[in-house]
């Protein structure tokens, strides 16, 4: 269990730290995960919200691409997804649902999509950023509607949690963060030569597959029982499927050149 807590400690940290700056005026992190200002001097911008920012208007001032630039190799270098897993609140919502659906052995979905959808989204929302000139994804996400009104305070916060934790437990089985959420398939498209890895050895295998029950990314560990190799990028990083292993099998690693990514 030391690296969800370790998440939940991170994830937590980063509310508390928003909630200080935006609500009681301690200038070490204000704003929220679109467009903060870390200890009242560096600006930090999502680059994902920039890009369509960009192409909505083709004006973005130096500070916000400076932002965005940090923040985009930060990213790109640390581990796979590892905004969605050890930063974005709305993890911490969507691992409540998927325990809940466990507790109320809910095995059907209502509503079955492919993992690729984020990225036809994706790619929708730079168009419709293009063409309508509006940030799209931006307009209507529902990370930012989540995480804008908790880093305030505001009760609407709760209003759009219960919504997805119902979503989450009684439509589909990680519907939100593995299938719908281009924001997801942004920093896995990000994160392909991350540093920090996940990494699997066949030999030490026993084959228990208890890894694979566990991971929220259903494709992620197809190489399990198979081969060695470098979890892909769409891995969230979460420590997951190590906690589970008994066997060594798996555990994070740093990336050397030449790996097989």
């Amino acid at each position: 269990m030391k690296f969800t807590i370790l998440r939940r400690l991170v994830q937590l940290s980063i509310i508390l730290l928003f909630i200080a700056g935006n609500v009681f005026g301690i200038k070490i992190l204000q704003g929220n995960l679109s467009s903060s200002l870390l200890f009242d001097t560096i600006n930090l911008s999502d680059p994902f919200a920039i890009l369509q920012i960009a192409l909505a208007s083709f004006s973005v001032s130096s500070v916000a691409i400076t932002g965005a630039v940090i923040v985009f190799v930060f990213y790109a270098l640390i581990a796979p997804r590892a905004f969605c897993g050890w930063v974005c609140p709305v993890n911490i919502l969507t691992d409540f649902g998927a325990f809940l659906r466990t507790k109320l052995k809910i095995g059907k979905n209502i509503l079955n999509v492919s993992q690729n959808l984020r990225y036809y989204l994706l790619a929708l929302s730079l168009i419709f950023s293009l063409i309508f000139g509006i940030a799209a994804f931006e307009s209507i996400s529902f990370v930012n509607a989540f995480n804008r009104n908790l880093f305030y305070l505001s009760y609407s916060a709760i209003s759009v949690a219960v919504v997805i934790v119902m979503i989450e437990t009684f439509v589909g089985k990680r519907l939100i963060c593995s299938h719908i959420c281009p924001l997801g398939a942004f920093y896995a498209i990000v994160s392909k030569f991350s540093l920090i890895r996940v990494k699997y050895d066949l030999n030490k295998c026993s084959k228990c597959y208890r890894c694979k029950a566990v991971c929220p990314e259903e494709r992620v560990l197809d190489l399990v029982g198979i081969k060695d190799g470098i979890i892909s990028s769409e891995c969230i990083s979460c420590g997951k499927c190590i906690e589970a292993c008994n066997d060594d099998a798996i555990n994070f690693s740093i990336l050397k050149f030449g790996d097989n990514k």
